[in-house]
């Protein structure tokens, strides 16, 4: 009986982070996030890439902008787009950055170095 709640269990909150990122997915598109950062957040031009991201720098940053705090001048942009997030908005759009997954099925890998001649 224990084994069974226990599957229940981790299935409701499976299901739960499904929703949540796909609430996420919603979020970025309505909060015009991918007009910057891409529709798969890959980053555009001098905008950095979000997919896949720690947790942790995502909340932090969403968080910091949302309380008007920049680091750069670069960084000023965010604090309008940010200033309106709830405490869900930004659960929800770190759920989804942090896990992003390419629809096409590929994951981006940020460990991956992309420096060099090209092979000339």
């Amino acid at each position: 009986m224990k084994t069974l709640l226990l599957f229940f269990l981790t299935l409701s909150a499976l299901s739960a982070q499904d929703d949540l990122y796909e609430t996420g997915r919603i979020l970025y598109l309505d909060k015009s996030c991918n007009t910057c950062h891409g529709m798969k957040a890959e980053g555009m031009t001098q905008y950095p890439a979000l997919a896949n991201t720690s947790r942790g720098y995502l909340s932090y940053k969403l968080k910091h902008f949302r309380d008007g705090k920049a680091d750069t001048q670069q960084q000023e942009m965010m604090l309008i787009y940010a200033k309106s997030l709830t405490n869900a908005e930004i659960e929800a759009l770190v759920e989804y950055l942090s896990n992003f997954v390419d629809p096409g099925g590929e994951r981006y890998d940020v460990e991956v170095e992309n420096w060099g001649d090209g092979g000339s």
